[in-house]
């Protein structure tokens, strides 16, 4: 496998992983959002199962296997309500984002095209949940946690039974 192979493996690995929580966080939101939200947490949960099925293709397609989701996920902060329920749909997108940007440069072809689409989509996502946009969506969540490419920067933790839901560090 080409050095530029495994950097788009290890970038589709990432996005992967960030799918899998998104879907996990979605599950999350959509039990505390009120019903005129709904119908949004649904579809966003549903774009992100159809990314992450896309994803798994494309992990398989280069030689690898593609990464499992975990069986729990720590949430970045208690979602209790309708406005926990928004701002984690929001943190999701733009972690989300970051993850698909490091996809962008990491890929070609056909896959950068797919890679920005889930960029895009990601990038409005947020700022239908958080009402507002930032100037560059995917690379503003990386300046501020300081991540480096391809790093997964999962919406959330995984965690398992025995962990207390926090983030892991």
């Amino acid at each position: 496998m080409s050095d530029g192979d495994r950097r788009m493996l290890t970038a589709l690995q990432a996005a992967l992983g960030a799918e899998h929580a998104a879907v996990y966080g979605y599950g999350v939101v959509g039990g505390q959002v009120r019903a005129a939200r709904r119908a949004e947490a649904r579809a966003a949960y549903e774009a992100h199962r159809a990314r992450r099925d896309v994803l798994a293709r494309q992990v398989r397609e280069l030689g690898g296997t593609p990464v499992a989701a975990s069986a729990g996920y720590a949430l970045p902060f208690a979602v209790t309500d309708q406005a926990g329920a928004v701002r984690l749909a929001a943190e999701l997108e733009e972690r989300v984002a970051g993850v698909y940007s490091d996809l962008v440069r990491a890929s070609s072809g056909d896959r950068r095209r797919t890679a920005a689409e889930g960029l895009r989509e990601a990038a409005v996502r947020a700022v239908r949940w958080r009402g507002e946009s930032v100037a560059f969506p995917g690379l503003a969540e990386r300046a501020s946690a300081g991540a480096t490419p391809s790093a997964p920067a999962t919406p959330a933790t995984p965690a398992t039974p025995a962990t207390p839901a926090t983030p892991a560090g």
